[in-house]
Parts: C-alpha cells; structure tokens; sequence
C-alpha cells in the first residue's frame, strides 16, 4: 500500500491514509538538539517513543482522551493498514485532528532553562518562585509554562500565560493548563512507583470537531520529559539522567560546536550514540516492565 508523505517534523513523519480522517504516523530513529536535527540516528529510539507512547496513553486513558486509533505495539494485532515491515512497532494510525500550537510545559522541579533564569530573576518564565531554591530543588507545586511551537531550525519561545490567553482564548488556556498539570501529577506518581522521577515535560493537544481537547503527538518519551534515577537524586547537583540531555551535554561542552554558530551540529560519536540508546532502553525498561528491546 501506498502512503502519501504529508509531513516531514524533526523526529516523525506523517502519511496519508485510505480514511481522510486519519493520518499514520511513524516516529523514525532521529534524534534533535537545541532545535537541530543532528546527522546521526539513535538506533531503536522511534520503535522506543512509540512503544513508550502507547504505555503512556493507556495509563492516562482515566485523565484525557487521546488521538490514538490504532497502534502498532510489539507483538500485537496487525492494524487497519498494511504498513511496511521497517514501520512495525514506531507506527500509530491517528485521529487527524487541528493541533493547538503551543508546547504544554509542566515543571515539577527547577532545571534546565528554568534554572537559568531563576538564578537572575527568582522566576521562571515570569512566575516568581521562593527564594533559596538550588538546583533540582522540587517546586512547591508544578508550574505550567507554555512555549510556541518552532519550525525546524528556529528555537521555541517561552510564552507567559496571558500570552497563550491572546493566542488561543481564555478557555483553552485554561484547558490546556489543566490538562497539562493533572496529567504530570499522575505521570508523575506513576514514575516514582519505578523509582524515577519526572523532572519536567511538555505535551501537545489537538482539538476534534465538537471542540474537545485530546492528548496527540508523544506523550512521557525521553524526548519530551526529563526523567532522573532517584537513587541519583541530589538536590544543588546535576542529576543523570534518562533522557537527550546527555546528547545535549556533550554537544555544548565536548563536542567543539557553537550551538549559536551557523554550522550545523556535528555527527555524534559511536559511544554517545551506545549511551544514550542504552538511556532509551533503560527508561522503556523501568516504566514500562517490557524487556521486548535489548
């Protein structure tokens, strides 16, 4: 069968299929960094965020619909498509939804970008914060902090909420809100149950005809959230972690590229690509108790 190609994201690709209400997505094995599509692939990482993905879904089934329609799981049924062998196990048949376009950002603890900006202003993206945090402190109580959603090559922008208010209306900001911070408080109860904890993550959302919002897209992958090793966890250090800030790390610190520069970023070394596939595989391992990849 023949599947149209409809779009081309950083890490995914859409195709058309025989229902115009749906699409197909299929996540490949590419990794992005600082809003670069970097040369070298993650071997398995797509087949990971799908299988991820799907996990993700159905444990969050009680919070929010989602645009899943069918999903080609490890071992599973066969769908309502007959997609390529190479597309088995990263593959999702969707609901072909509108997308909102913001990034739903809930931070639970204070690092990364947040951090830098608390150190000069004791708030993140403008929301003021308690003095004396260090870093990886747990916030009092999650924040939502939304951003615009960026093309390839250019950078996504911290918005504040009244910002998002003028961008898609009161009422689904509220939503968006809401859904965003009722999702990480059970996401993240559920990863402390395996002995991780969700630092931060960032959601997206499509809306259906009759105007409901649904969880669309990833959702809990290591591409979208910061997952920490509890038994690592020291507040004022900085924590290892599950997810693409080891790529991240090496490419600003060992790497020689000017992530402000216009090189592109360079290829990545045969062992930061082993490590952080192992990352991948370990965090699918520890969420999900599926050992389908090695």
């Amino acid at each position: 069968m023949n599947f149209p190609l409809l779009h081309a994201g950083k890490v995914r690709r859409l195709y058309e299929v025989p229902n115009p209400a749906q699409l197909l997505m299929v996540a490949t094995d590419a990794i992005s960094a600082f809003d670069f599509v970097l040369p070298t692939p993650i071997p398995d990482k797509g087949t990971i965020l799908t299988q991820m993905s799907l996990w993700w879904f159905d444990q969050l089934a009680d919070i929010t619909e989602n645009h899943v329609v069918w999903g080609s799981r490890i071992g599973g049924q066969p769908g309502p498509y007959e997609i390529p062998a190479e597309w088995e196990g990263r593959s999702i048949v969707a609901e072909k939804l509108p997308m909102i376009p913001v990034e739903c950002i809930a931070r639970g603890y204070i690092t990364g970008s947040g951090w830098a900006e608390y150190q000069k202003s004791q708030t993140v993206t403008g929301i003021p914060l308690p003095a004396g945090l260090r870093h990886a402190d747990r916030l009092p109580e999650p924040i939502f902090t939304p951003s615009t959603k960026a093309d390839i090559g250019q950078h996504d922008e911290n918005i504040s909420f009244a910002e998002l208010v003028n961008l898609v209306g009161r009422d689904t900001a509220d939503a968006l809100r809401d859904l965003t911070l009722n999702i990480f408080v059970k996401a993240s109860a559920i990863a402390e149950e395996h002995g991780i904890i969700l630092a931060d993550t960032k959601f997206e959302f499509g809306r259906r005809w009759d105007g409901t919002i649904v969880l669309a897209d990833e959702v809990l992958t290591p591409d979208s959230s910061r997952f920490w090793d509890e038994a690592h966890y020291r507040p004022g250090a900085q924590i290892p972690s599950f997810d693409k800030q080891f790529v991240r790390d090496w490419l600003a610190e060992d790497s020689g590229w000017d992530k402000n520069g216009s090189t592109p970023p360079p290829a990545l070394p045969p062992e930061i690509v082993e490590a952080t596939r192992a990352r991948y595989v370990e965090a699918y391992h520890r969420l999900t108790g599926n050992t389908d990849i090695q």
